[in-house]
């Protein structure tokens, strides 16, 4: 499945998405909708949602969920009577979390950001250059597309 991968395209592809404006959960999915088979525009519509920690509820990073998202095609489990199925994506999704972990030290939006509150308002920032200088998120899709490509390279 990896198709001649090339690590550090992805990686600065996820970057280049997030900082058109896509959250970070569509930077990583987009970045593999290729990859996944998955239109373009259904990618960035079903993981719009977990931007900002799930909604801006300030919960598990939207780069981790984009990697969540990318698992479920890399690792299938379809029907609900595959244990095997699931625990392979299960697995997977962990491995990735944990990779993710050491590398930034959380998989919590909040903690990423050092945040002392436990949700936003709903209304997202405006990307100015302010935003991106005192967010981390730019590297944070990075980091995730680097897992994630260094995954399909080796599988």
């Amino acid at each position: 499945m990896n198709g001649g991968i090339d690590i550090n395209q992805r990686v600065e592809r996820a970057k280049e998405l997030f900082n058109s404006g896509y959250n970070c959960c569509q930077s990583v999915v987009l970045a593999f909708a290729d990859i996944i088979k998955l239109d373009p525009t259904l990618a960035a519509t079903i993981s719009a949602p977990f931007g900002g920690g799930m909604g801006r509820l300030r919960e598990v990073c939207g780069a981790v969920s984009g990697m969540t998202m990318v698992a479920g095609f890399l690792s299938p489990c379809p029907t609900a009577d595959n244990p095997v199925a699931k625990k392979a994506n299960y697995t997977l999704v962990q491995n990735f979390a944990e990779k993710f972990r050491a590398q930034n030290g959380a998989i919590v939006c909040r903690t990423l950001l050092g945040l002392d509150r436990t949700k936003d308002d709903p209304t997202p920032s405006p990307r100015t250059a302010e935003y991106y200088k005192k967010r981390p998120c730019t590297e944070l899709v990075g980091d995730a597309a680097r897992i994630i490509a260094e995954y399909l390279l080796n599988h």
